[in-house]
């Protein structure tokens, strides 16, 4: 039996386990480890021989980029196993580690290639130098790698159960990240809920004890408790990330809240914006953004996005004017930049650290 005789009634070419692993370069001692746990069905003849196709192969690449990225096989099959195909997210979970894995490069080249230049004019390499490339050194494609699988995991499939009552009143209260951002949890006729400052709350659905997810975007809150039983802090899942915000005072949010309102009202840009959006831009025309001065999930996106933007402020040429046009109600500084050849509106947020904490832009008329 060749390849070429197999095909199904809509005549889809079909390969058996021999002719699958060996395109592939797998063994076929691999596709039935994959199938006797339940993360392959391949299809079969009337004699009983597995038959790969479309579905199958597609279902074997998730598999293969998941192993990739660094997941154990007991995790794939906790990802997989009665779950729909979802070829497509992978791909775009593939897409971004390679594109983190391409900026991450082209950065260590950069630094490498100035490092070079300098002591070949006889320049003694600083302190600072040497920290940055042992932090390049340091830094490897298992990073990406993780966050990339972290956003598949992120984005799967949740399935919702029933909210546990007695327990819903536990997780109401403000909290509060390590940027100063607050959150608050609310309880509404047994449905819980979530708020970001300068959001609108947005519901839980509980999917464990202490864990619940949102419908509306991919990401999960996860409550911990601390020795006594109490909980103490929620982590945010998101992006790829895990964001870590303790309990805090009964007051805090809506402080924060009250504080926003307040800037929005009297229109006042946080201290220094526009000098620091000034060099944002500098930064990013130059293909070299100062991912240190962002938040770690900003940095992330900045990097994916960096091949669209540079090409995009190169052919916008110089910034002419920056006019501070007010304050968002999600806290971001809003600018028009206007450039030589077209204008672009800006937004910039900054966390109480300084720490640059959301970043945009977007065309204007």
């Amino acid at each position: 039996m060749t390849a070429k005789s197999n095909s199904n009634s809509k005549g889809e070419k079909l390969l058996t386990a021999a002719e699958c692993a060996a395109s592939i370069g797998l063994t076929v001692r691999a596709l039935r480890l994959y199938e006797a746990r339940g993360l392959l069905t391949p299809q079969r003849t009337e004699k009983n021989w597995r038959l790969y196709g479309a579905s199958e192969i597609a279902r074997l690449s998730e598999i293969l980029v998941l192993k990739q990225l660094g997941l154990s096989l007991t995790s794939i099959v906790e990802l997989l196993v009665n779950q729909d195909s979802r070829f497509d997210e992978l791909l775009a979970v593939q897409q971004a580690s390679l594109t983190e894995r391409r900026n991450q490069m082209e950065q260590s080249l950069r630094l490498v290639t100035t490092l070079r230049e300098k002591a070949a004019r006889g320049e003694v390499l600083s302190v600072e130098d040497l920290l940055k490339l042992a932090k390049e050194t340091q830094m490897s494609d298992t990073t990406s790698e993780a966050m990339a699988w972290k956003r598949y995991e992120q984005a799967r499939p949740r399935v919702e159960i029933p909210a546990d009552l007695e327990t819903m009143t536990d997780y109401v209260g403000s909290y509060l990240f390590d940027d100063g951002l607050a959150a608050r949890i609310s309880e509404d006729e047994g449905r819980l809920f979530v708020q970001m400052v300068g959001q609108p709350p947005v519901e839980l659905y509980a999917e464990a004890r202490d864990r619940f997810f949102l419908k509306v975007v991919p990401a999960q809150v996860t409550f911990t408790r601390a020795a006594g039983g109490s909980v103490e802090a929620l982590i945010l899942h998101q992006g790829g990330f895990e964001k870590r915000a303790d309990r805090a005072g009964s007051g805090d949010f809506e402080a924060a809240e009250a504080a926003l309102a307040e800037r929005v009202r009297r229109k006042q840009s946080m201290p220094g914006s526009e000098d620091l959006l000034r060099r944002v831009i500098a930064e990013h025309r130059a293909g070299k953004p100062d991912y240190d001065q962002m938040s770690e999930p900003l940095a992330q996106l900045a990097r994916e996005q960096l091949p669209v933007i540079v090409p995009e402020l190169e052919r916008l040429g110089e910034v002419q004017t920056i006019t501070f046009k007010g304050v968002g109600p999600d806290g971001f500084d809003v600018y028009d930049v206007r450039f030589e050849n077209g204008n672009l509106e800006w937004g910039l947020c900054q966390a109480t650290d300084g720490i640059i904490s959301g970043l945009y832009l977007r065309q204007t008329p």
